[in-house]
């Protein structure tokens, strides 16, 4: 069943407000994930590489310990 036909007596308007909302959340999750893959990215790198970019072994710890919601 495609989305249409679920909101086949709903008026254009009502779509694309829904669709602005999938699109929101769509990329808020997007932006979650990123942001979770980067946090754990730093993990995986060495101490060195680390010490590159000025990040300590323990901050690496511990911003990748942070909460999914966590801005």
């Amino acid at each position: 069943m495609a989305i249409d036909t679920i909101f086949a007596g709903a008026d254009a308007e009502d779509r694309s407000t829904l669709k602005a909302a999938g699109r929101r959340l769509w990329a808020a999750v997007y932006a979650w994930h990123v942001k979770r893959q980067t946090r754990h990215a730093l993990l995986d790198m060495t101490d060195a590489q680390l010490a590159d970019i000025g990040v300590s072994r323990r901050e690496a710890e511990r911003e990748a310990a942070k909460s999914f919601y966590w801005d």
